[in-house]
């Protein structure tokens, strides 16, 4: 790699590759639509009020609303980080919930996990807030195409991922329990087992919940964050400041001529003093 030291960042480039650096410099400039920020936040101040009402507090240790919450947070920082987490963690769920949902539509129903979103007994409010499942996989998709995908995330959330299975298995209902009230979440995240009506007998709970541990990160979060990282990384050049230089001094790695064909296009990691 050849380091150039320069006084004005976007000297160091053609005039075709400014925008870019510009990016990893001038973090005022939004990248995300101000109506899509509003829209969302404002689905997710009524989805919480009402989620707590009808369900309690703990239906917010499932992983979708975690993920939820991270895209709201992704959607205004624009930090990649947030929304690769989220997109590490529920994207293939959520595609499963797509593929079922229009499954159902079409008569040919796959899993059989939406066939609550076709209930008259559930009102057509709560079913329209569950839609999320359906387009959020869609908006973070959106969110990262903007931004980048940050390659942390799949460490982000595996450790976060581990740390809801332990609660939801030590701390809340499991599977057949007896609830306080009708529609208290029991069996979050499938901790012990598939059916929330009775535990899995296959094996002892606890291998249960290590296959968990084991299985998710290795066969679901890992493909996905090579997929995100491969469609959704910036091979731009990075920038970042110059340690003991004045602050519109910037350190500019590019790659070298030399550099074999196609090297360019790693993703590389986000470095001290670069923004996530």
């Amino acid at each position: 790699m050849n380091e150039t030291r320069v006084g004005n960042p976007m000297d160091a480039f053609p005039a075709g590759d400014t925008p870019s650096i510009g990016r990893h410099i001038d973090q005022s400039t939004r990248r995300l639509p101000m109506a899509a920020k509003v829209l969302f936040t404002a689905f997710v101040a009524v989805l919480v009020p009402y989620y707590w009402r009808e369900y309690g507090a703990t239906n917010f240790l499932y992983y979708c609303d975690v993920a939820l919450f991270l895209a709201v947070i992704g959607i205004w920082t624009e930090r990649p980080i947030f929304a690769s987490m989220a997109a590490v963690g529920i994207a293939v769920p959520q595609v499963l919930w797509q593929v079922d949902f229009l499954g159902q539509i079409a008569g040919l129903p796959v899993t059989g996990m939406t066939s609550y979103m076709f209930d008259d007994g559930i009102s057509l409010f709560a079913r329209g807030l569950s839609f999320f499942h359906f387009w959020l996989p869609i908006l973070l998709l959106f969110i990262l195409a903007r931004i980048g995908y940050d390659r942390r995330a799949l460490k982000a959330w595996t450790i976060t991922a581990w740390g809801l299975m332990l609660v939801c298995y030590f701390l809340m209902p499991p599977a057949g329990a007896e609830l306080d009230f009708a529609n208290q979440p029991h069996n979050i995240n499938y901790v012990f087992g598939m059916d929330d009506a009775q535990p899995q007998t296959s094996m002892p709970s606890w291998a249960w919940l290590t296959l968990l541990m084991v299985g998710l990160p290795t066969f679901v979060y890992l493909p996905t964050h090579w997929v995100l990282a491969k469609v959704f990384c910036r091979p731009d050049a990075i920038a970042s400041p110059v340690e003991g230089s004045p602050a519109n001094t910037v350190h500019v790695s590019r790659p070298s001529p030399q550099q074999p064909a196609g090297s360019q296009r790693r993703c590389p990691r986000i470095r001290k003093g670069c923004p996530p």
